[in-house]
């Protein structure tokens, strides 16, 4: 398809194609004449995405071209590629590592990683910015006076685990490495808001029903 049409169907302005092409973030077309490219469905595939990333995830475009360029090596493992791709993602900051309740924090977090027998995500935890948001959670609610141990996380993270069954299952229906990265990055920027809905309609209608409306 030409620019044009590439445009029609993604919903994309030419201009707006024409500055990804330029920055990196969508393949060049391939070269028909000096003034002319053809474009396919991967390079519609792959503009979806970017907007995904750009118009509900906001996030940068120096970030979307780095995820693009981890969902693109396919010379990573599978398991390093993903975590590549997501961990390019926005993320919360370093905590203080000389503050008292971020130091508790993350023995409790490792000890539920423990309790859990999570063995890889141990291993991972130093680098991963999953359990950094944990711990830095964790320690926000020590500091307000909730403390929320490994004890009371352990049942949570159970049905978590099972949620990443799901999404592990709907990522193999994916035939191509580049695919599965692809569907890695959109459960963190489309699927996870979908899940804290879900949760929060949940508790709507638990509090409903133990409480009423009235």
């Amino acid at each position: 398809m030409r620019l044009a049409e590439l445009s029609e169907r993604s919903g994309v302005s030419t201009a707006t194609i024409k500055y990804y092409l330029r920055e990196g973030l969508l393949a060049p077309g391939r070269q028909v004449n000096t003034t002319t490219s053809e474009y396919d469905e991967e390079h519609l595939r792959r503009l979806r995405l970017i907007r995904a990333m750009i118009q509900v995830g906001r996030i940068p475009v120096a970030t979307v071209r780095e995820v693009l360029t981890h969902v693109d090596d396919d010379s990573l493992p599978r398991t390093v590629r993903l975590g590549a791709a997501v961990w390019a993602l926005p993320q919360v900051p370093e905590p203080d590592a000389d503050d008292e309740f971020v130091q508790g924090s993350r023995v409790a977090m490792e000890e539920l990683l423990g309790t859990l027998g999570w063995t890889h995500a141990q291993s991972l935890a130093s680098l991963s910015p999953a359990f950094r948001s944990l711990v830095v959670a964790a320690a926000a609610l020590r500091r307000l006076g909730y403390d929320w141990s490994a004890e009371r996380l352990v049942p949570y993270a159970r049905l978590m685990h099972q949620v990443a069954e799901l999404d592990l299952d709907f990522m193999e229906a994916h035939v191509s490495e580049a695919e599965k990265a692809e569907v890695a990055v959109l459960g963190v920027v489309l699927v996870e808001p979908m899940l804290r809905a879900l949760h929060h309609l949940a508790q709507e209608e638990e509090s409903a029903r133990r409480y009423g409306l009235e």
